[in-house]
């Protein structure tokens, strides 16, 4: 799994381009990874409506909650579903609609410069072992791309919109999350693209 360096996306993904995204600042590079939960309509999982939403063509007959969000503009850079399947709707050079209101370290607009991580999941329910498998490598492959996002420059939509959002919440491990970054090397033979 590499990023490209001239397009911002990732191989041995799914793309699913969005049209909700801008661009970054001048020459803002990413250097911060904000983790985030999501699931549609809250509670369920698959169907494709988290895919669906992102892409704005949410259908809001389906569900009554689809009827108050379907003309929300959101997205983030990339989603993984329960089964650890990995899907891309922005390049990793533009800037994706995820953290809203925000802040990191008393810098404001997060989105500006961080990639956004949607997990298939809510709050309180334990992710799967093949969503934190994938996180890992996609942390990875982010890290090698944009040796700006260290360890200390990654974090949750709870900690950067306090009061206002609460994920990825408590179901999500952050001590193995750390763990299996820190037992994982780059693989064998990946080449930064150039």
């Amino acid at each position: 799994m590499q990023i490209n360096s001239h397009d911002g996306w990732c191989s041995e993904v799914n793309h699913c381009p969005s049209p909700h995204h801008n661009e970054r600042p001048a020459g803002e590079v990413a250097s911060l990874l904000v983790i985030h939960n999501i699931s549609l309509p809250p509670g369920r999982f698959g169907g494709g409506h988290v895919q669906a939403f992102f892409q704005g063509h949410l259908d809001s007959a389906v569900h009554p909650y689809f009827a108050e969000i379907a003309a929300l503009k959101v997205s983030a850079h990339f989603l993984i579903e329960r089964d650890g399947t990995i899907t891309q709707f922005v390049s990793c050079l533009k800037r994706a609609w995820h953290a809203g209101r925000s802040q990191y370290g008393g810098r404001p607009e997060c989105n500006d410069y961080s990639i956004g991580i949607e997990l298939e999941g809510t709050d309180d329910l334990p992710f799967t072992p093949a969503q934190y498998d994938s996180l890992q490598a996609l942390t990875k492959a982010l890290q090698y791309a944009y040796p700006d996002i260290s360890r200390y420059r990654i974090t949750g939509h709870e900690f950067i919109a306090p009061g206002r959002k609460t994920d990825p919440g408590v179901g999500f491990d952050w001590q193995r999350y750390f763990h299996s970054l820190n037992k994982a090397s780059v693989l064998p033979g990946s080449e930064r693209q150039s």
